[in-house]
């Protein structure tokens, strides 16, 4: 499903396409992530230094923040179109067995696609429109595939554009690579999603974990404000050891993070 940028991004181009490995954020969502991320750190910087400046300058960390969530939503949008495009392997799988040729084949997963995905802006089903289109307009299928796969980014869709390009090229039998494709993206999705399952609960107790020294020092200087007096006094070892923890919760936060970063 596409966003207004998406769509503002894929019209502006001729003909009308997108590059899944780019993304341009817009100027709202970027100072709405922006403005999120200052007042996270700038209360990180409040609550471990006791310092406004401190806090001010630690808010304008929220300005990089933008960049990260771009890698997310790169991530995102592939992966969904990954998922997407093995749902398409299958219809044309079904299509080509019947007999229909390659290029009704394509036409009938658009078909297909527009009743498992009710929204007309769905990226396969736009993607898969391209093609048609491109092919009608005199193009070869294979070269409408192959600039599909470069511009998706998506490992499962280059090795098909691959194998599908060299079997027009030699005669290869279409019919077997293409229900063979379908299977081996399907087994991968399936194993991506049991590991999303078995680390879910995982993921869900490190943000936890990240989020309760943060509770423990506001409760502290709530309660026991003399108590931690001492490690607000600049000058002092206090904002020392304050810096160390801040690192060490970062550091902890990230390894986590990787840890639990599995690619199938």
């Amino acid at each position: 499903m596409h966003s207004p940028d998406f769509l503002k991004e894929v019209m502006e181009t001729d003909p009308p396409m997108v590059h899944y490995t780019k993304y341009r954020m817009g100027k709202g969502e970027y100072f709405k992530l922006a403005l999120l991320a200052a007042v996270f750190f700038g209360f990180l910087g409040f609550l471990f230094y006791q310092n406004l400046a401190v806090a001010l300058l630690m808010s304008l960390a929220g300005l990089l923040f933008p960049r990260f969530q771009r890698k997310k939503i790169l991530e995102k949008r592939k992966r969904e179109l990954g998922m997407q495009f093995k749902e398409a392997m299958a219809s044309l799988s079904s299509s080509l067995a019947a007999g229909r040729s390659i290029e009704n084949s394509f036409r009938e997963v658009v078909i297909d696609l527009k009743l498992l995905y009710p929204d007309p802006t769905a990226s396969i089903i736009f993607e898969f429109e391209i093609i048609n289109r491109r092919v009608k307009n005199g193009e070869t299928i294979e070269k409408a595939v192959s600039d599909f796969a470069a511009r998706s980014g998506v490992e499962d869709i280059v090795n098909f554009a691959d194998v599908f390009q060299t079997c027009k090229r030699t005669g290869g039998d279409l019919v077997e690579v293409i229900r063979r494709t379908s299977e081996i993206i399907g087994e991968k999705i399936a194993m991506q999603q049991d590991i999303e399952v078995m680390i879910s609960q995982k993921r869900f107790e490190s943000n936890i974990l990240s989020i309760i020294p943060l509770g423990m020092i506001l409760l502290l200087e709530i309660s026991a404000s003399d108590y931690m007096a001492p490690l607000y006094v600049w000058g002092s070892l206090g904002p020392l050891i304050m810096t160390g923890c801040l690192g060490i919760l970062g550091a902890a936060y990230w390894i986590s993070r990787q840890i639990m970063d599995i690619k199938v």
